[in-house]
């Protein structure tokens, strides 16, 4: 049976994205970013906010390194991976993330430039 893992998310960076390179010389940026629901129940407007860790290699990692801050507004596609470690006690924790494919900044320059689109190739990430 064919599978599908996919993720779309709108939502705004919680810090300024933060890289490293690999022992093989890729780069990789971290950053999370928090997607907002809100509903209205009984007339009043509730909100649940939900952190998600971002992960993004090679030339995408660059890009949202060198664009992205703290606050950015960003369209994000990817798919799920959860990775797992011990801590010192020996117990092993869980943790998911989103392995970014493509991003869109949604934010507005000043000048109305256009929205700067940049997609990875699934090669350049490693699983």
């Amino acid at each position: 049976m064919p599978a599908l893992n996919r993720v779309q998310l709108i939502g705004y960076l919680g810090k300024d994205p933060e890289s490293k390179y690999t022992p093989t010389g890729k780069k990789v940026a971290h950053f999370s970013v928090a997607v907002t629901q809100r509903w209205k129940t009984g007339g009043e407007t509730k909100e649940y906010t939900e952190w998600v860790n971002i992960e993004a290699w090679g030339r995408l990692g660059e890009v949202c390194q060198e664009y992205l801050k703290k606050g950015s507004l960003v369209y994000l596609e990817g798919r799920l991976k959860t990775d797992k470690s011990e801590d010192k006690s020996g117990e092993t924790k869980y943790f998911t993330k989103v392995v970014a494919l493509a991003m869109q900044m949604l934010d507005r320059k000043p000048s109305d430039e256009p929205m700067m689109t940049v997609e990875e190739e699934a090669a350049d990430y490693e699983a």
